[in-house]
């Protein structure tokens, strides 16, 4: 069958548009393998960045998406898949940094407060996840001290 010049032009510009819009599709849902923990907020971090391998906790170990990411009451955001686009952390839990140290006599934060802070949150999320792993696996792999996830600079 002989296809005439114009059909042909219109099927490689289709064919290019194609591409062009499956790479930005991808490139919009691609996940990095290795993310920095830094965040633009914080004025100054005190301790180094921590280099998180978002590929090794989701295929080496297995943890879904929602492990990590949660809705605004702390349930795990279950039917979330690999590119699917999140908040960031700092979105809810706006205020940067850790709770400030309780001067003597003052009342306690409840965990909702404390909560409100952006390390507070972090560190309680990946803490609680390394400490019920090592009690799962019987080890102490998952790093629960502050040097093994914030190398000294």
């Amino acid at each position: 069958m002989f296809m005439s010049k114009r059909s042909l032009m219109v099927m490689v510009i289709a064919g290019v548009c194609s591409l062009f819009i499956a790479s930005a599709v991808y490139a919009g849902t691609a996940v990095d393998p290795m993310i920095k923990m830094e965040n633009k907020k914080y004025a100054k971090h005190k301790k180094s960045i921590v280099d998180f391998s978002h590929k090794k906790h989701s295929e080496t170990y297995g943890i879904g998406c929602g492990e990590c990411h949660h809705d605004a009451t702390g349930k795990p955001l279950g039917d979330l898949k690999l590119g699917d686009n999140v908040q960031n952390c700092i979105d809810c839990h706006k205020k940067p940094g850790r709770k400030p140290r309780a001067k003597k006599g003052a009342p306690k934060l409840t965990q909702a407060q404390k909560l409100e802070y952006h390390a507070e949150a972090i560190h309680l999320n990946c803490i609680s996840c390394h400490k019920k792993s090592n009690k799962k696996s019987g080890t102490k792999v998952a790093p629960t001290s502050c040097t093994k996830c914030h190398p000294k600079k």
